[in-house]
């Protein structure tokens, strides 16, 4: 039995791959800690990301030296635009509409299909960092008895995007254009810093989302007034302001000693 972050680990690991920095770094310490024959790596093929999400993904499998099942889900043409526009609903309290039916759904059928069972002792792998901008999540993940290998070895986002860089591997071009993510395009998560960069970059896309949110109604508006209450969509978003820029990649300290423990 192996302990991780306080957490036993008696059975397969799997690890959800998103094409960011934070998860492929998480990838590659849990392939190091559990060895490659009890880790399974998946990922969620979500139309709207941007096409270079593929071609990290492919040198990230020849890093990781083992294959990245890809599940998605083709009642919505794996697309989060055709979620919204079916469900009539985009985001809420309890989450994206997206997330959902893309990502959560199709993994959850993996890992049945592979048998994964927490009472076995099995756990999954999220790439949460120490700098997580919502830090409720990295409890949530403890109380949930995910692995966080990445808030074990003290890392931030600009630590992992620092180390894929070391590792000879170029970042998706999202975070090339200064986003904090290789989310998708003109994603629904977005703040306003966020998409005051995103309509320069990707006008079409964020029309695309506005229309959308037109046609559902007001109460699908990405953004509240916190004065008056009336929501509005990224159309109204002021061009003047600050923009989302990702910090500059970096390698701390913690760096250096999550390297030797990927070297083993």
């Amino acid at each position: 039995m192996l302990m991780e972050g306080g957490v036993s680990v008696d059975g397969m690991v799997v690890c959800q791959f998103s094409c960011g920095a934070a998860s492929a770094i998480a990838t590659k310490i849990t392939l190091a800690r559990h060895g490659h024959e009890k880790t399974r790596i998946v990922n969620a093929f979500v139309k709207e990301e941007d096409a270079d999400n593929r071609r990290f993904l492919a040198d990230c499998e020849k890093w990781f030296d083992h294959e990245i099942v890809v599940v998605q889900n083709l009642k919505y043409g794996s697309s989060a635009r055709e979620v919204w526009r079916q469900e009539r609903y985009i985001k809420g309290p309890l989450g994206a509409s997206c997330s959902m039916r893309l990502k959560r759904e199709p993994i959850s059928k993996y890992m049945q299909s592979i048998g994964w069972s927490y009472d076995a002792g099995d756990r999954m792998v999220i790439g949460f960092v120490v700098d997580e901008k919502n830090q409720d999540r990295i409890e949530r993940g403890r109380d949930t008895g995910w692995l966080l290998p990445c808030v074990d070895m003290n890392l931030s986002h600009a630590d992992c995007r620092g180390m894929i860089l070391r590792a000879g591997i170029r970042l998706p071009k999202r975070y090339e254009w200064g986003f904090n993510n290789a989310n998708c395009v003109a994603c629904c998560k977005g703040g306003e810093r966020y998409f005051r960069k995103e309509r320069r970059i990707n006008p079409l896309d964020v029309a695309e989302v506005i229309q959308i949110q037109k046609d559902i109604g007001p109460n699908a508006y990405f953004f509240r007034d916190k004065k008056t209450g009336v929501r509005f969509t990224p159309e109204e978003v002021p061009d003047d302001g600050p923009v989302n820029d990702a910090d500059a990649p970096d390698c701390t300290f913690f760096c250096a000693m999550a390297e030797e423990d990927i070297a083993g």
